[in-house]
Formats: structure tokens, sequence, C-alpha cells
């Protein structure tokens, strides 16, 4: 989520103008996030979040997004519903960018999550996982690793500018990876950008899971890496086994992974981290002139690259192989 695009009075008045949820009170931007322009939305019924999509996402994906957020919804997972319009459409306009409005989830997002946390999100990802195996949309993943290479191309020349010896530390192992990765894994549709801003919490219990904007059919065991990477580092970069260990096996209880799933662990969680490297890369290295954006630190990625690839087996996170 991020901040882009602004939206006038008069323009919002227009938008709400399609939907039977009252007048506008209040809209404010939201900062996190990289990719939309989003806002929280009071009216006089009650509180939204409103997405602006940028020329970054695709319009032909939007019903995709929109589609699987309400098939989810309807199978119990707690995810935004998207609002629609009087004309029965999911998909609105405004400030010139294709737009929706969705149901604002209760809970609070997390800086700092403890294993129980990871242990919830883990039985969450897996639950979203068999709850998204009938869904009869499908969306190829445009940040898989068959993507990466041509993705990091225009930014290889400046990697430099941000560490020495950076891209060449990517390209030897952009190399290794591709050699390596599976194609023989369970798959179906992931979340694929399940970070704990991206989860709500209410009483160390997860009441919400957002921001579906990324989801696309790939691995659902590279789905768990996404997570490992994102919620088991400490800020010093260090891994934190018990965190490693809650997630994997609350995920296990609900959707148990395979020998061989456990087996590509470390290369799977090498290929999460490096995904986050090239495209927060990309985003420090282009930089939009007056948004509302937190750009990230690509090094972090880099760091957890590191761990993971020195990782020997499903061992080193926790797993009893």
């Amino acid at each position: 989520m991020a901040v882009f695009t602004t939206v006038s009075k008069s323009d919002l008045d227009a938008l709400l103008s399609a939907y039977d949820i009252g007048g506008a009170e209040t809209l404010k931007g939201i900062a996190e996030g990289v990719q939309n322009s989003n806002f929280f939305l009071t009216t006089a019924q009650s509180k939204f979040v409103l997405t602006l999509y940028e020329p970054a996402v695709k319009t032909e994906d939007l019903p995709f997004f929109l589609n699987l957020m309400q098939h989810l919804s309807q199978r119990g997972i707690r995810c935004p519903l998207p609002v629609s319009r009087r004309d029965g459409g999911l998909l609105s306009e405004v400030a010139n960018r294709p737009a929706a409005i969705v149901t604002f989830l209760t809970g609070t997002g997390l800086r700092a999550p403890h294993a129980n946390h990871c242990a919830e999100a883990g039985a969450g990802l897996a639950h979203l996982h068999r709850a998204g195996s009938d869904f009869n949309m499908s969306r190829e993943n445009d940040l898989g690793q068959t993507r990466w290479q041509s993705f990091y191309a225009p930014n290889a020349a400046r990697a430099n500018e941000v560490m020495p010896s950076l891209a060449s530390e990517i390209e030897l192992e952009l190399v290794r990876i591709a050699e390596n990765w599976p194609s023989d894994l369970p798959s179906g549709i992931i979340h694929a950008d399940l970070f704990p801003d991206n989860a709500f919490f209410s009483d160390h219990k997860l009441t919400g899971i957002i921001d579906f904007y990324f989801a696309c059919h790939d691995f659902y065991a590279y789905d768990l890496a996404i997570c490992l990477n994102a919620w088991c580092f400490e800020a010093d970069m260090t891994f934190n086994l018990t965190k490693a260990r809650a997630m994997i096996n609350a995920y296990h209880k609900v959707r148990p992974l395979s020998s061989r799933e456990l087996e590509q662990l470390p290369l799977l969680c090498t290929g999460a981290s490096m995904r986050f490297l090239l495209t927060r890369l990309h985003d420090w290295l282009n930089r939009v002139d007056g948004a509302l954006v937190n750009t990230k630190d690509p090094v972090q990625y880099l760091r957890r690259l590191r761990f993971h690839k020195n990782a020997r087996s499903a061992a080193d996170y926790g797993v009893d192989v």
C-alpha cells in the first residue's frame, strides 16, 4: 500500500454516488507498501479501504484479484471483501485510475511478531491455500523464478550503487537458483506477499489477511518460504528458529507438507529472498518523486539470502528430519 495518486473531493463524491455506502466523511492516505494508492475511507455507513490501481498493476489482472478476495471471504478466510456497486460491478474508476472499495478489517499489524504470531500466520496461510484450491480463475506469477533474470537486467548496471559487489553476488545466485529450481511441487493459488504488515491481529489471534495484489499460481511451499523470510528474521538479521518452527508446524497441521517440499525448503527460501531483493533494488533505484511511500532497503534481503544459501536442510528451519 502507498499513495501515488491523490483523490479530490469531487472525484470521491462522484465515485461514491455509484455505491450504497453513504457519503464520504474522511479519506486518509496509507503510506505503507509500494504498488498502489490506498486510502482509509470513512462514510456515513462504515469504514472501508479505497484502492487506486497504478500502472504497475495490469488492468486485466484486476478481476482475478477482486474475485479471489470474494471467493476466499465466502470460504471463511478473513480478508477484505470487495464492495459491489449498485450495478453489481466490483471495479470503478477515479482520478483516471481503476479503483475498488473493500471492507475494513479490524485488528492491528505487527512490527515485531512473536512465535505465536508466526504460528497463527502459518495456519492462516495454509487455510488460504486450501480455500483457494477450487478457485476457477488463474494468474501466472509475473514475479516468479523464470522472470527474475529479466526483471533484474535493467537495474544490473546500477546495483553496486547500493552495495559494492552486489551485482556479481546477485548474478551468481540467479544462475544457481535457476539451475536447481524445482518443477514438481504442489501448487495453486498463493498470496505471495504475506508480510506482517499484511496480517492483522487481535489478542494474539489472526483476524485478517490483506493486500492480495501479488496473488497468483505458484508452489504452496514457495509462499511459505516468503513468510519465513518476512516473519522469522530479527532486526539484526539473525534467523529465529523458534519462530520458523512454530510457523512450519502450524502450517503443516492444516496442509501437510510433503517430504519433497521440505527437501526443497532451503532453495525456495533462497528464491523468495532473491525475489524481494530484486524488487526492493528496483524500487530503491527508481524512486517516484512526491509519492507517499516507504522505500525499503534491499540489503536486508541480501542478508537473508546469504543465510538460506548456507542452509543444508529443513532442519535449519526447525523441522525434524
